[in-house]
């Protein structure tokens, strides 16, 4: 896939929030190879340093930056050096979130976890987006990928938190996309499915079954599975493309 997509945001500027591991590593890396240059953000200081060192080793233009989606000055602070170190900037993968809310019932779930995962995975998509925009609209061609979750798409159970925020991330896409239209920036959300990535190591075993077992391609979802439609999503193969949501599931939902 990766020698076909070759060169397809060559000379673009990327910004990747939780990209120092899991699907934002995987994202970061095939954007990188994809010919853009780009900067991972992470809340893990040193873990975003080396998966950025691991990522210039392999000769690709990548630089790692400490980020803490809780804390709007640290958002001001990485957008900044994000601008400053690409000279620009002319796409945003929204791909950071928290999922402390999994295996608890809506009655089990406290205040304090639910106030978490909307402060990072909601106010702190807003948070960022309003951040890149001075840049975006400079570029005559921004592109926003906000990574949403099909959970919402189908109602995942015990995991309320997550899915609300993750249904807000479908919702501000729209309602941005809109907005951003005369801009000139689009606005896409991608809503991956059950993918095996480090974060994905708690959720049980019956879980994972069932996600492999209802697909319509039945096998386990990997990051790589999810990286063309970032890359799609960034370049000018959908200029035209905006306010949508892509479920990429292997066919778990089909909206």
């Amino acid at each position: 896939m990766m020698t076909a997509l070759n060169r397809l945001l060559e000379g673009r500027r990327v910004l990747v929030t939780g990209g120092a591991r899991g699907l934002g590593f995987a994202f970061a890396e095939a954007i990188a190879k994809a010919g853009a240059r780009v900067v991972i953000a992470d809340i893990l200081a040193e873990r975003v340093q080396q998966s950025a060192a691991e990522l210039v080793a392999q000769e690709l233009d990548v630089v790692g930056v400490t980020v803490d989606l809780a804390d709007p000055a640290s958002i001001e602070a990485c957008v900044a050096h994000t601008v400053a170190s690409l000279g620009g900037l002319d796409g945003l993968v929204n791909n950071a979130s928290v999922t402390n809310s999994g295996g608890k019932t809506c009655e089990e779930l406290t205040i304090d976890t639910w106030d978490q995962v909307m402060q990072v995975n909601v106010r702190g998509t807003w948070l960022m987006t309003k951040a890149c925009l001075p840049a975006l609209r400079a570029s005559g061609k921004g592109a926003i990928i906000n990574l949403a979750s099909d959970t919402p798409l189908w109602g995942a159970p015990n995991l309320l938190a997550y899915v609300a925020s993750k249904g807000a991330i479908i919702a501000m896409t729209r309602s941005l996309a809109r907005e951003l239209g005369d801009d000139n920036i689009t606005v896409n959300a991608i809503a991956p499915g059950l993918v095996l990535v480090e974060a994905t190591a708690y959720v049980p075993e019956a879980r994972h079954r069932l996600y492999t077992e209802q697909r319509a391609i039945q096998r386990p979802q990997l990051p790589a599975d999810v990286s063309g439609a970032v890359l799609f999503g960034l370049s000018d193969l959908s200029r035209f493309i905006t306010g949508q949501t892509l479920p990429v599931n292997g066919g778990f939902v089909m909206p």
